[in-house]
């Protein structure tokens, strides 16, 4: 058995986690599923024989999904921040993700259709948002908030004023 990781984002699935697993180590580059437990007896959300926990790896992060029934929901108090270089990168992510069953949130923001949410992020906007003159960070600012999914074409505009 390989030694589990020391730190591992503890993610807690209704009943989805080896099927969300497999989707982002479809959908996302260093990533994998690792080990599916199943539980040995029934338990209050399942029976045995189910996935009980899948451990697996978002983009280098190792994560650990429970399937552990619809006492706890996801919210965007945690999110998982993906760094894009590109428009094309921005749009297979985001589709990949809200084509999938999920939905558009605003300022990059999506959720998957199990309701983990995750912040598809272009590093233009990162940096322009970040620029030293206020004016222009401002109107990047102010672009951003107009946006679902980040056009990195308005963004650029914002920038040049």
């Amino acid at each position: 058995m390989a030694t589990p990781a020391k730190n591992t984002v503890c993610l807690w699935y209704d009943h989805g986690a080896e099927e969300a697993a497999r989707f982002y180590a479809d959908t996302f580059p260093d990533s994998d599923v690792g080990a599916v437990l199943h539980a040995p007896g029934d338990y209050p959300s399942g029976k045995a024989g189910d996935a009980l926990t899948v451990e697996f790896t978002v983009m280098g992060i190792p994560c650990l999904g429970i399937n552990g029934g619809n006492a706890f929901t996801h919210s965007e108090a945690f999110s998982f921040q993906v760094a894009t270089t590109d428009q094309a990168e921005t749009d297979r992510y985001w589709n990949a993700i809200v084509g999938n069953g999920g939905e558009e949130g605003q300022c990059g923001w999506c959720k998957d259709k199990w309701g983990l949410s995750w912040q598809i992020t272009p590093v233009v906007l990162t940096e322009a948002i970040a620029h030293p003159d206020p004016a222009v960070a401002k109107r990047a600012f102010d672009a951003m908030m107009q946006m679902k999914k980040i056009d990195v074409a308005a963004i650029e505009a914002a920038l040049r004023g």
